[in-house]
């Protein structure tokens, strides 16, 4: 029920931390798999039925690269949203710019890829949406333009679930914790500690993995969640569930 056999599966941000693991698992799953990013050197270690190269920033760019993508491949079964961007880790950080760029790449981006899509969806009569959204979304943890985007992801696939249900469409969410991948590099190098201060906040004790937000977007996108659609789906070791810091603080 989990197998993904004969269906196109469309992963953005695919040559990420996230996304390699994203593309290994929907392939062990048996789905052919197009990889997309904003270089050629984020994808040119993957063996993938399709690359694109394009950024998700610009409309037209997207509007092409969906295009493309049904030309040479066919209209995608999964589109998995998985690119994202932050670095702007307080208000101090978030000037115009950073606003601007942050909005842009984790939730305009996002409609930039998804809309083009919708309707040769709707005229097949289905398609699965599964969005990459963030614990952020949920709490503020920091990283205020991300937070605002990632929340503006999870009402965009809420939306797309409520209004494109009847034509067999799924849309749904993942909100994962803090993932190990290249984007904490800059954190450890500032505090080689930061690894272990974060693990005391999630009551599994340590980070989730790329593999546990990769199985949770297999799930979301095969025929075990066929009755799942616009719901928010935490992958966060537990963190959303209780704060243990503070029951330890007062104990």
């Amino acid at each position: 029920m989990n197998s993904l056999e004969g269906q196109l599966a469309v992963i953005t941000g695919a040559g990420g931390g996230i996304g390699v693991t994203m593309v290994q698992r929907f392939q062990d799953a048996g789905a052919r798999v197009v990889a997309c990013d904003v270089s050629e050197e984020a994808l040119e270690h993957l063996d993938v039925a399709h690359k694109e190269i394009f950024d998700l920033g610009d409309p037209d760019a997207c509007r092409q690269a969906c295009a493309r993508i049904q030309s040479a491949v066919g209209l995608p079964d999964i589109l998995v949203s998985n690119a994202g961007y932050t670095r702007a880790e307080t208000f101090e950080q978030v000037d115009d710019r950073a606003w601007t760029f942050e909005l842009d790449i984790n939730l305009n981006g996002v409609r930039n890829f998804t809309a083009p899509f919708l309707e040769p969806m709707k005229a097949r009569g289905s398609g699965v949406f599964v969005f990459v959204s963030s614990v952020n979304a949920l709490a503020h943890f920091g990283n205020p333009a991300y937070a605002v985007a990632k929340a503006g992801l999870v009402a965009y696939a809420r939306a797309i679930a409520t209004e494109w249900g009847v034509h067999g469409i799924r849309s749904n969410t993942i909100c994962p914790g803090s993932v190990r991948t290249h984007a904490w590099d800059h954190r450890i190098e500032k505090d080689p500690q930061i690894l272990d201060k974060v693990s005391r906040l999630y009551p599994i004790g340590h980070m989730v993995s790329p593999v546990d937000v990769a199985n949770a977007a297999v799930f979301l996108a095969s025929p075990l969640s066929a009755g799942i659609t616009g719901v928010t789906l935490p992958v966060d070791g537990g963190l959303m569930a209780g704060n243990l810091p503070f029951i330890e603080a007062i104990r």
